[in-house]
């Protein structure tokens, strides 16, 4: 594997022990993959943020990493905590668990990494530009940012992307390479795909059929930023695709138009979109209801807004977000109204990397093929995979 002269200096430890440790993992990891040098990278993404996920060896590692000096010398936003960090105790996360979350958060602020708790950095501030090469870690930010901005990121794990945060580099392998960007398989589409579950549901389905492959989409008349968002995760979820493509709809499709052709085909129905459901859900009657994984966007709390209006809601129904998109809804006043119908607003985290499992909730209610997919083993707690208006619906009734 090619190092430039000073790539091969902050390896022999001339910029630092961190650095150089950093220089190792991503060497010994382009070895694995069959790198042939460094590409450089102008943003990362850092996952391993909760204190559920990453417990007590994650937040002394991190400390370590402090102690040594760790910088991070390119844009690097924070992927989302455990609690909301502000108002922790108004959802009762446990002293316990709010202070081990602090010492993470505190020692990703002391390497510069920017605090903004969330798996949708790219809906403000941190938005790449097409064939921009990155190192993200979150897999439904990777999936966005490959295919619908047509970026260039692997699936990085934690270390990886805070490694090349550190280091301004990554290894130029995998995705980064445009041969390893090609469609596997055609998937035409055959039922109508509306909702934010619609494309949920659709994922979920491709996800555990193409495994980590590349799908192509055909047949997909309408779709916005948030239904793709909805799409992404959740075959990052069931699956572990880290791009796909739409005819029509996402940047690199007509680079890949004549590749289709002999490809494996797999046909999507109405009956597999109603079974999508069916396997996502295993109650009926939620008590608590969460949307915003990934986390929603201003127009999907407009939408919520809208649908909430004059509404009293009766059983518990959280909005997950970044701190950035609740202060554009405050100042929209969707937040208040919101709040008037009963629902509560979270930031800097989601039920799947909160300690939900503490909480006496049996069945949560989501829109998220995502968070339907992952709560059950995550979080030990039964589903109800339904669209914004059969969880409205929901959460009206005692």
């Amino acid at each position: 594997m090619y190092l430039t002269k000073k790539e091969e200096s902050m390896l022999n430890q001339e910029y630092g022990v961190a650095i150089s440790k950093c220089m190792k993992l991503l060497v010994r990891l382009g070895d694995i993959y069959g790198a042939d040098r460094m590409v450089k990278v102008s943003c990362s993404q850092a996952s391993g943020v909760s204190y559920k996920s990453i417990g007590d060896p994650g937040i002394e590692f991190l400390k370590g990493f402090v102690e040594e000096g760790a910088k991070v010398v390119i844009p690097t936003f924070l992927n989302p905590a455990g609690m909301d960090l502000d108002n922790w105790k108004v959802f009762h996360i446990s002293e316990k668990f709010a202070n081990k979350q602090k010492e993470i958060i505190d020692s990703f602020r002391k390497m510069g990494v920017i605090i903004t708790c969330s798996c949708t950095p790219y809906l403000f501030g941190n938005l790449p530009r097409f064939m921009e090469h990155l190192a993200w870690s979150e897999s439904s930010a990777v999936a966005f940012a490959n295919s619908v901005i047509g970026a260039r990121t692997n699936r990085e794990g934690g270390p990886s992307a805070l490694a090349s945060a550190i280091t301004g580099r990554t290894p130029n392998y995998g995705l980064h390479l445009k041969e390893n960007r090609k469609p596997n398989f055609l998937v035409n589409i055959n039922t109508k795909i509306k909702t934010n579950s619609d494309f949920g549901a659709l994922g979920y389905f491709i996800g555990k059929t193409v495994k980590n492959k590349i799908p192509y989409f055909s047949g997909i008349k309408q779709c916005s930023t948030d239904n793709l968002k909805s799409l992404g995760a959740a075959m990052a979820a069931s699956g572990a695709v880290a791009l796909f493509h739409v005819k029509n709809k996402t940047p690199e499709f007509m680079l890949h138009k004549k590749d289709i052709h002999d490809l494996e085909i797999i046909e999507f129905s109405e009956n597999d979109l109603k079974k999508s459901y069916e396997e996502l859900s295993d109650c009926s009657d939620p008590d608590l209801i969460v949307v915003g994984c990934p986390h929603a966007s201003i127009s999907e709390i407009q939408t919520l807004n809208k649908k909430l209006k004059n509404k009293k809601l009766k059983k518990k129904f959280w909005i997950c977000t970044s701190k950035s998109i609740k202060a554009w809804a405050d100042r929209m006043e969707y937040t208040k109204n919101i709040q008037k119908a009963g629902a509560e607003i979270l930031c800097d985290t989601c039920m799947v990397v909160s300690p939900l499992e503490e909480f006496d909730f049996k069945c949560i209610g989501t829109n998220s093929g995502k968070a339907a997919k992952y709560i059950p083993g995550f979080c030990k707690k039964k589903v109800f995979f339904g669209n914004i208006d059969s969880l409205i619906k929901k959460g009206l009734k005692k």
